[in-house]
């Protein structure tokens, strides 16, 4: 009989083995499958995620048939891990629908839409984290390209408006109210997806980047409905924080600084300092969960 420590040691030895194989596809081949091999699998009468999951699979190099430690970890991360998307409900999104982004370019802010290919994967959501501690990153594909709007810096791609950003932000819109504060713009979806609602009565963004203000204020923000309730301060975000946050009495705080749970980490950890001197108010944070599971 193995023991709890036994038990947890080897659930971790199992999540990162399942996040460096996951970093490697992502990070140097998210278009590897293709629609013909998913389709022949699909044939077989599976489906479109579990196809997904054995071609990454045998990708890797695992065997799912006959060892026992590899079948053991596709049962209990891949079957969970993988998921085919609706191109329609994410374009059905009230930004998606309303919002129309030019192509254009400031200093060495680029504005565009991006794409993914058919079957490419991304990250979609949130880690999910099971009761005995096995951490499940969420990656989701389309059957057809999806485009997305995008800011460029210095042409590598630093925000974005993907299914993921959508996901991911989904309570943070939903529990905003009364006077909101959020760190970071990107291309404004957060600020959006507030202002449309009835109980939020302004929203104050602090960014520090004046191109993406330019940006936004320009080819953005003219589009938005509620734009009166939209205030724009250029700071930095830990600078405000610490001198301005607690003497405004904001409701509801969002913080959004980091491109991923890599580089937000120390950011995370630095922003959650400021927190006791608002106690009134309520604080989120983008990605909070995965960042929790790294930490």
């Amino acid at each position: 009989m193995v023991g709890n420590k036994g038990i947890t040691d080897q659930i971790k030895e199992d999540n990162y083995k399942v996040f460096a194989l996951l970093s490697q596809y992502l990070n140097h081949s998210p278009d590897f499958i293709h629609e013909d091999e998913i389709g022949e699998i699909v044939k077989c009468g599976v489906t479109y995620e579990y196809a997904f999951g054995l071609l990454l699979a045998s990708a890797f190099g695992m065997d799912t048939v006959d060892n026992a430690e590899d079948k053991e970890l596709f049962n209990k991360y891949f079957n969970n891990m993988f998921h085919k998307l609706d191109a329609n409900e994410f374009y059905d999104n009230p930004y998606y629908k309303n919002i129309k982004i030019p192509t254009i370019k400031i200093g060495s802010s680029e504005l565009k839409y991006e794409t993914y290919k058919p079957f490419e994967g991304f990250v979609c959501n949130d880690i999910m984290q099971t009761a005995e501690g096995r951490q499940i990153p969420q990656i989701g594909f389309f059957e057809t390209e999806f485009s997305f709007p995008a800011v460029l810096e210095n042409d590598r791609i630093w925000m974005t408006i993907t299914p993921n950003e959508i996901e991911t932000m989904k309570e943070a819109v939903d529990q905003a109210f009364g006077n909101v504060l959020t760190f970071g713009l990107g291309l404004g979806y957060y600020a959006y997806m507030v202002s449309e609602r009835v109980n939020v009565e302004s929203i104050t963004v602090v960014e520090m980047n004046e191109d993406v203000i330019q940006l936004f204020n320009n080819y953005v923000l003219p589009q938005f409905k509620n734009a009166h309730k939209i205030k724009i301060i250029k700071a930095d975000a830990f600078e405000y924080a610490q001198k301005y946050m607690s003497k405004e009495n904001y409701d509801f705080v969002f913080t959004d600084l980091w491109h991923d749970v890599s580089d937000g980490i120390d950011m995370y950890l630095k922003m959650k300092k400021f927190e006791k001197e608002s106690s009134d108010t309520v604080f989120t944070y983008w990605i909070e969960q995965s960042i929790l599971c790294y930490l």
